[in-house]
């Protein structure tokens, strides 16, 4: 019997009798989980530059093989002759209108580029066939070539004089030979020595050529990702972020912009200030590229600014003026006068527009999260739209006129039919140093005032994120179960500003629990959370935090902590992103280990007294296993109840797997409905026979 099967036979012992009350109660109008493979995720609208047709993702649970599929669908610019196109993703339109490039697996293996013509039968081209994956696939403006980044292996190996193996003999294998800081990325696993470059392909397909060589990557950050680059109109160049230094695996938030010759690979400087800049794009008229970024400090997080470089080269200029807000996907106006973008704030998200005289002004405004995904040469932006009440669709609208908006896909209307939903209020309040802080109440569906109701605190990661307005199934789902569910933005959450974000600057854990607290005491004083039965749950920086609460405070009845960080000296030693871990303190620990210790939730473990279950994928990488497993060696010891659930074939988090997601709202629910709290502190087994 596998490990993973005796763990969950070990979980059913240990529930008993209050198994029987511990199950979700199946419901034809409530999202309950068995509701959850008719979901379908749609992203990345793009509009042909013509403005004809748009091409968007959509991503259906695939039962059989317990994964998320995704398939490339097409319709006219109104919405009519909505059909499937081919099973892939990251499409892009040539300049013509005519073909759609996009990623999917091909031949000899992996992800490769294929091409397909819109109004001709037939398949599609592949046009790459690498031994690499492909990735960030971009149209040269004339349509003759398509840029993209690969990795590239280092061929320098350690040789020694290892006498000859006997034939037929089984030797072990060599040890893996690791000379970089960076050697293993959560949803990859261990890396090979190498780098990303840039290569380019015939639109027809034929031999890649390579662009970048050497002992740099491009792209930036401490992880292997995306590559951002832009092409000038002339199709001569490519703008592409990178960062060259020798020393480029240590250093945190640093890369530079330059300017790739397509024909030559030559290379020079654009902007190579210190600091972290990207997200370049060429105006339409090939003068000015504009950018995202900041200078380089000793602040764990920074709030990015917009600005213009001359493509010949000149001092850059900021033109965000005083916008406080990361910009997301730049696109210039037509006349190359301004740069459209959307950016997130106070939990929604909407697009704006900064001009080259300086100052942003809004472009849409509203309770939602809106995407600004492509737009046509005429200004007509297509993304996709969510709110509490609706999953994400595609819409389009005029970016000159944007009240025109229209919505072009339903294709959840088949779930949502018939459905309670739960119902989404925002809440206000104060916390300590009187910081304003915004969070959202789940109502159940037939939510009574008048009756007293169990209420989950769920925390998000990151830290440097943002809980948003868009559909939530897990909120939906614990909603549907008579759970109340309170998600907050403490201080740390990105979406209001750099003062609110950096206020956890070299101390998180900190003012970001006074934050979480204030919340629940915000909720309590409604009137109708059931204080006996309040519980706390998070991932990864909501692990953070969840674990950081338990060993505060004794108000919650159980908790749910998930893929957490509890000790910050062994994450800096196990963890995908050391540096992001080193930067959360102004010495490393071997120079002074006093802050290291204080923020580490498993220094607490004598406080804890809360029931606690443990869950974290098997394979993560980013907070890796001996994290949870220190946590629960600690609260084992102490004789705290304790469950672990170490989660089979995930990464970091435990729900990208359909089945996976399920069973982590399943076990928390169960976890929560064993355990009540007495007034004094102490959590209380529930019994069978006494129902909730």
């Amino acid at each position: 019997m596998c490990k993973y099967r005796i763990l969950a036979l070990e979980i059913l012992l240990a529930l008993g009798v209050t198994a029987v009350i511990a199950q979700e109660t199946a419901s034809p109008n409530r999202f309950t989980t068995d509701h959850y493979f008719e979901l379908e995720r749609i992203s990345n609208a793009q509009i042909s530059p013509d403005g004809a047709h748009i091409v968007y993702v959509r991503q259906q649970a695939n039962r059989m093989e317990d994964k998320w599929d995704s398939t490339l669908w097409i319709m006219n610019a109104d919405g009519s002759q909505h059909r499937f196109l081919a099973k892939g993703a990251n499409a892009r339109w040539a300049s013509d209108s005519k073909r759609v490039l996009y990623l999917a697996d091909g031949e000899p293996r992996g992800t490769q580029i294929f091409v397909r013509w819109i109004d001709a039968d037939g398949p599609a081209t592949q046009v790459t066939h690498a031994t690499e994956k492909v990735a960030d696939a971009h149209w040269s403006p004339d349509g003759k070539t398509i840029a993209f980044s690969m990795f590239v292996a280092d061929k320098n190996k350690w040789p020694i004089s290892l006498p000859a193996e006997p034939e037929g003999a089984k030797w072990t294998p060599a040890p893996r030979v690791i000379e970089s800081l960076h050697y293993r990325q959560d949803q990859v696993g261990f890396l090979e020595d190498g780098h990303i470059h840039l290569f380019l392909v015939a639109a027809d397909g034929g031999a890649a050529r390579e662009l970048t060589k050497g002992k740099w990557s491009a792209g930036a950050g401490e992880l292997r990702g995306a590559v951002g680059m832009d092409w000038t109109p002339d199709s001569k160049a490519i703008v592409i972020q990178a960062n060259r230094d020798a020393n480029a695996d240590l250093e945190y938030e640093r890369s530079e912009l330059l300017v790739l010759d397509a024909a030559s690979g030559s290379i020079r400087d654009l902007v190579t200030k210190p600091g972290e800049w990207g997200r370049p794009a060429v105006s339409p008229d090939g003068k000015l590229v504009a950018f995202t970024g900041y200078p380089q400090s000793n602040k764990t997080h920074s709030v990015a600014d917009l600005y213009i470089v001359p493509l010949a080269g000149g001092e850059p200029r900021k033109i965000s003026g005083d916008y406080d807000r990361d910009p997301l996907n730049l696109r210039w106006t037509a006349d190359s006068s301004g740069v459209y973008f959307d950016a997130e704030d106070h939990g929604s998200r909407n697009v704006q527009l900064a001009s080259m005289t300086g100052g942003v002004r809004p472009i849409t405004t509203g309770v939602h999260v809106m995407t600004m995904d492509s737009a046509s040469k005429d200004m007509v932006a297509a993304g996709t739209v969510t709110d509490p009440d609706h999953p994400a669709e595609v819409v389009r609208y005029s970016l000159t006129h944007p009240a025109d908006m229209k919505q072009l896909s339903n294709v959840n209307a088949g779930l949502l039919t018939g459905k309670k939903l739960a119902k989404t209020e925002e809440i206000g309040f104060s916390s300590s140093g009187d910081a304003k802080v915004q969070g959202w109440m789940v109502k159940p569906p037939d939510f009574d005032s008048a009756k007293k109701y169990p209420l989950i605190l769920e925390i998000h990661g990151g830290p440097f994120s943002m809980y948003n307005v868009g559909f939530n199934y897990m909120w939906q789902n614990f909603a549907a179960n008579d759970f109340l569910v309170l998600y907050v933005n403490p201080r740390g959450s990105t979406g209001y500003g750099s003062g609110f974000s950096g206020a956890i600057d070299h101390n998180y854990p900190g003012p970001d629990y006074d934050d979480l607290m204030a919340g629940v005491d915000a909720m309590v004083a409604k009137g109708f959370v059931d204080t006996s039965r309040m519980y706390v749950s998070g991932c990864s920086g909501g692990g953070v935090l969840s674990s950081w609460v338990i060993g505060h405070t004794d108000r919650f009845a159980a908790a749910a902590v998930r893929c957490p960080v509890i000790d910050w000296l062994s994450m800096a030693g196990h963890t995908d992103i050391p540096l992001f871990t080193y930067s959360f303190f102004q010495k490393p620990f071997w120079e002074d280990p006093s802050d290291w210790l204080s923020h580490s939730s498993v220094m607490y473990a004598g406080k804890v007294t809360t029931p606690t279950l443990l869950m974290t994928g098997v394979l993560d990488r980013r907070t890796p296993m001996p994290q949870t497993e220190e946590y629960y060696a600690a609260l084992k010891k102490r004789g705290v109840p304790v469950t672990l659930l170490e989660f089979a074939g995930e990464y970091h988090g435990t729900g990208s797997k359909p089945s996976n997601f399920i069973r982590t709202q399943l076990y928390m629910m169960s976890w929560f409905k064993r355990y009540t709290r007495s007034p004094e502190g102490k959590a209380t087994p529930v019994s069978a026979t006494g129902g909730q």
